[in-house]
Order: C-alpha cells, then structure tokens, then sequence
C-alpha cells in the first residue's frame, strides 16, 4: 500500500467514520452499516478502498465478515508525511519507539 491510497481512503467522511467506530475493537460489516444510510453495496465499496489502503483487515467467520482498523498504517502514512513537510520527530529523524 501507499501513502496516497491511504490519503485517498481518509478523503472520504464514510471512510474516516468507519475508521473511528473501529477503534474500540472489531465489528461486523452489517454492525458497520448500521450507522449509516447507504446501501450495503456502497458500504462494501467503502470497505474494499479502507482494505486496499491497508487501513482495515477484515476476517470472515462462515457468512459474517469482522473488520479491524489497522493504526500502524495510518501512523506510518501521517508521520511520513509530517517527515516530508519536515515536522516534529519524523523530520529530524528521530524513530518512534515499537
């Protein structure tokens, strides 16, 4: 994945809302829709640009699928831009601890 898909992926408010419900643990696709009025098509769409940009995994359980947010890529995705705008640690090259 690259920066830039996962740029794209948060351009989105769908997108980033998914990202936040997710934060506090896994849920299913249909727990995710839930919360917003689109149809289940749209959301799978939302879905596979969050799975492309690596921002989310998803696990399937017989015929329910879980999705988890993946924060390592958005934190390597935000601090190497900071790094290229040249701010804070990442521009001075000072590595954030595992």
């Amino acid at each position: 994945m690259t920066s830039n898909k996962v740029f794209k992926a948060l351009a989105d408010p769908t997108r980033r809302r998914v990202l936040e419900l997710l934060r506090d643990g896994a849920r299913t696709a249909g727990e995710l829709s839930d919360h917003f009025p689109v149809s289940k098509p749209t959301m799978s769409a939302h879905f596979s640009v969050l799975q492309e940009a690596g921002l989310i995994e998803a696990e399937k359980e017989g015929r329910t699928i879980y999705y988890r947010v993946r924060l390592s890529v958005l934190e390597d995705a935000l601090l190497g831009f900071a790094g290229a705008l040249g701010i804070g640690a990442a521009a001075s090259g000072v590595k954030r601890p595992a």
